[in-house]
């Protein structure tokens, strides 16, 4: 018994971990300073492979920071798969 409740215990982590990485989701919506805001680059990114991921920092209009990752498709466009929001610190 304890056997199987430890076998199903690690399946459910392990099925919790590959469902964290799925990025099969639309995206997110670009914002002003997004690399595909107004549309995709007209440069293709030829020698990363698809799948492949890239960061993207800016400072939105609110003044904020934002962090962005990017994921290359097999058709070469780029969507938005994690975005983060960071106040600005001004250190004295």
């Amino acid at each position: 018994m304890k056997k199987r409740a430890l076998v199903l215990v690690g399946a459910l982590l392990l099925a919790a971990c590959t469902a964290a990485k799925d990025f099969s989701s639309p995206g997110l919506e670009p914002i002003p300073g997004s690399v595909t805001y107004g549309g995709q680059p007209r440069t293709k990114l030829t020698k990363s492979p698809p799948g492949s991921t890239f960061p993207h920092n800016f400072i939105d209009q609110w003044g904020q920071q934002v962090d962005e990752t990017y994921m290359i498709q097999p058709d070469r466009s780029l969507k938005i798969v994690h975005r983060e929001f960071r106040p600005i610190r001004f250190h004295r």
